[in-house]
């Protein structure tokens, strides 16, 4: 009888997730992460808080600023603990596995599932108009998030590889929309009353809070640490190259609006992207913009599908999730088990159609959260202090403790603002938070129990 030999014996190692993304990619996911469908759509938004071309400037910039001082802080988280999914490690190393339990069960369960939800109905919508196609809104929306699962579950380079092509042609899209609008669509000469000028606190803040969240999605890049080549070099890198280019973007789309359109103009209108390529290219224009959202929210699925689901796999790999959900698949070293789960749960709110209802009630909580995680620096660092850990190796955030200390106070300040104006929505949230908890702790007694 044949026996076998030794190396028979000798069981595969289990799979790791594979290092293939490099600075390029990595800041594309930044960039991806932010730049969805709503640039083109919201500067009237703001238009309509404040009302003259320096305040409605000055708002963008001064979230981007903020947005900048959020990347440094995760810059140095990422420089300090590289690990697969970025917020999620840090809230467990930091505070409790408890605590990072229930922002993975917010993200799955609402807020990441929640966005992209909306976000492939807005594809699929503007699909239609594109193509004239007679397709229900959620059938698009579920072939679109198939195909997007299916290339991410090809490997990390392949899905690194798409969407850094959806960046490019987004960057690309707003650069003509940029040229083609100071070039074609002529200038509005601006008169503001002095009632117009006048401005207070509250209104700038409110102006702030619609910018805050058009700036949010760069953090998701850390959860992707455990796939980035020198995520100590890279990560940090990405995320301040990444959040610099959006601000640069954001800024010349407000601008061209204004100058195209004027403040009464873009506050009047739903659709100023559309509207200063009209002006520009007539119908020619409006289609390409039609087209450029199309893109941008496919990539903004794209990243999504790419970055999120290695929260999920850190979860089970903790034992606080299905084990299923820990697979790598061997040949292409990812958690393809993850990422079917959260576009499957993404496809059951497209059908259910609640996807807007269930934004409204997470804002709270992402930005809780951001403020959570932020605050984790001085954990570390006091840690690393003591000698408990090693400090970040080559990124300290400028202007610290100051710096982060603000830029925690801005995200608390952003929860308190939208308690106070939807309270409901508000609760509602929290009320999905805290279901978290029993939840947590049949996980941890199922792991600490196993049958």
């Amino acid at each position: 009888m044949k026996t076998p030999s030794s190396a028979q014996l000798v069981p595969d190692p289990k799979p790791s997730l594979a290092r293939q993304l490099g600075l390029f990619d990595a800041t594309m996911l930044v960039m991806g992460g932010v730049v969805g469908a709503g640039i083109f759509i919201n500067p009237y938004v703001v238009a309509q808080q404040v009302h003259t071309p320096a305040l409605i400037l000055g708002a963008w910039i001064f979230g981007g600023v903020i947005a900048v001082g959020g990347a440094f802080v995760w810059a140095e988280l990422a420089a300090t603990l590289p690990e697969v999914g970025g917020q999620y490690a840090y809230l467990r190393e930091a505070y409790h596995p408890a605590v990072a339990f229930l922002y993975g069960w917010v993200l799955l369960l609402v807020t990441q599932t929640g966005g992209m939800a909306a976000v492939s109905i807005t594809f699929a919508r503007y699909f239609r108009e594109l193509t004239g196609a007679h397709i229900q809104d959620w059938v698009i929306a579920t072939a679109a998030l198939g195909a997007l699962t299916l290339i991410n579950c090809l490997g990390v380079k392949t899905g690194g590889r798409t969407q850094s092509a959806f960046m490019v042609m987004k960057i690309v899209a707003i650069g003509a929309l940029v040229i083609a609008g100071l070039a074609l669509a002529g200038r509005h000469l601006t008169t503001t009353t002095a009632a117009e000028r006048a401005w207070s606190l509250p209104s700038f803040g409110g102006a702030l809070v619609p910018v805050l969240f058009a700036y949010g999605g760069w953090q998701t890049a850390n959860f992707v640490a455990a796939e980035v080549k020198e995520p100590k070099k890279n990560l940090p890198r990405a995320l301040l190259i990444g959040v610099v280019g959006v601000l640069v973007l954001y800024t010349a789309v407000n601008w061209v609006c204004l100058r195209s359109l004027g403040p009464q103009a873009l506050a009047a209108t739903s659709t100023p992207a559309t509207a200063v390529m009209r002006l520009a290219l007539g119908q020619r224009g409006a289609t390409f913009i039609a087209a450029a959202i199309a893109i941008s929210t496919l990539g903004f699925l794209s990243q999504s599908i790419l970055t999120a689901p290695r929260v999920y796999y850190a979860m089970a790999d903790d034992g606080l999730f299905f084990r299923a959900v820990a697979w790598l698949d061997p040949r292409t070293r990812v958690p393809v088990v993850a990422i079917v789960l959260q576009s499957v749960w993404t496809i059951v709110i497209v059908r259910s159609g609640r996807y807007e209802q269930i934004l409204n009630y997470v804002i709270a909580m992402d930005f809780l959260f951001f403020g959570l995680t932020a605050t984790t620096i001085f954990v570390f660092r006091r840690r690393a202090a003591r000698g408990l850990m090693t400090a970040s190796a080559g990124y300290r955030i400028p202007g610290h403790p100051l710096t982060t200390a603000l830029f925690i106070a801005i995200c608390w300040w952003v929860v308190a603002n939208t308690i106070y104006r939807y309270p409901d929505n508000s609760l509602i949230g929290f009320a999905l938070l805290l279901a978290g908890v029993p939840v947590y702790w049949f996980w941890r007694r199922l792991n600490l129990h196993p049958r």
